[in-house]
């Protein structure tokens, strides 16, 4: 992997109506979104144009449409709609998309629930060369 360069953006917080039963459909809750985008940084450190790398302000801004958009029953749905709509953007390689959900309608104490999920622009093979 020569790209292990990384632009890592965390807490970003948005309300959104995802979930399986109805009243999160209904009420909706906070959702907290964590990225790592990874890129090639050499040819923005050395022109130090924000045209050479990734907006993370941008990136933010999406997120938020993205977790506020179309509501989905399962986190692990919205996260691979985050990673999938930001390996669209120039100059990322790979991405990783935590979605928090601390508000989860769980019965036990407990702090949060989250799922991440992994993307590359091109597949990483398997143990048998399978991508």
């Amino acid at each position: 992997m020569d790209f292990a360069d990384e632009i890592v953006l965390t807490g970003i917080r948005a309300f959104g109506y995802h979930g399986v039963f109805e009243a999160e459909r209904r009420d909706g809750q906070e959702f907290v979104v964590d990225t790592t985008l990874y890129v090639k940084t050499a040819r923005a450190a050395a022109s130090d144009d924000v045209a050479d790398t990734v907006h993370y302000g941008e990136v933010a801004e999406r997120i938020v449409e993205i977790v506020s958009g179309e509501p989905v029953n399962l986190i692990e749905t919205l996260a691979v709609r985050i990673a999938e709509d930001l390996l669209t953007r120039a100059h990322v390689q790979m991405v990783a998309v935590t979605v928090h959900k601390p508000s989860a309608p769980i019965t036990v104490p407990f702090a949060d629930v989250a799922v991440t999920v992994r993307r590359t622009q091109h597949p990483i093979p398997d143990d048998e060369g399978r991508a």
